[in-house]
């Protein structure tokens, strides 16, 4: 996959984000820093790099490992892809549906299996652990809805 097309995905990533930070409902409660403060920071910020990147494939300075003929890409990269992309679509179909836990578990899991990790017990353990840390560092200890923890939907 050529950097230019990466370049570009990022950029449509970065569109969405956007959209999703628009998205973002008026918080009730009166505060000088609203919800939407933090995620449109990083949001203009990823965007910025993405357009810098895009610059640098552009004129041909990105440094990309296909161009070097002793480095080679690691193998199983369209795997890789899956995995993280998967892991981020499992999260958003289930959040809702099922609370927070499992979902955003599946989601580290595919995080983890795109970086080598191996599907074990310690990684299970490792991703839900993770997750229901979050949860309660955010939506317990913080008070950010993340919904349930767990939610059976019947």
């Amino acid at each position: 996959m050529s950097t230019r097309l990466i370049a570009s995905f990022l950029l449509v990533f970065c569109a969405v984000a956007i959209w999703q930070v628009f998205r973002i409902p008026e918080s009730t409660i009166q505060s000088e820093v609203g919800p939407i403060l933090a995620p449109s920071v990083l949001v203009a910020l990823l965007s910025l790099l993405g357009v810098f990147y895009l610059f640098t494939t552009i004129s041909n300075k990105a440094p990309d490992c296909t161009h070097q003929e002793e480095d080679r890409p690691l193998k199983g990269g369209s795997k890789r892809v899956l995995y993280m992309l998967g892991g981020g679509l499992a999260f958003i179909l289930l959040a809702k549906v099922i609370g927070f836990l499992i979902p955003a578990a599946l989601c580290g899991l595919g995080v983890s299996m795109a970086f080598d990790a191996k599907f074990n017990l310690k990684t299970l353990l490792m991703v839900f652990g993770i997750a229901g840390a979050f949860w309660i560092l955010f939506s317990a200890i913080l008070g950010v809805d993340l919904g349930p923890i767990v939610q059976i939907p019947f």
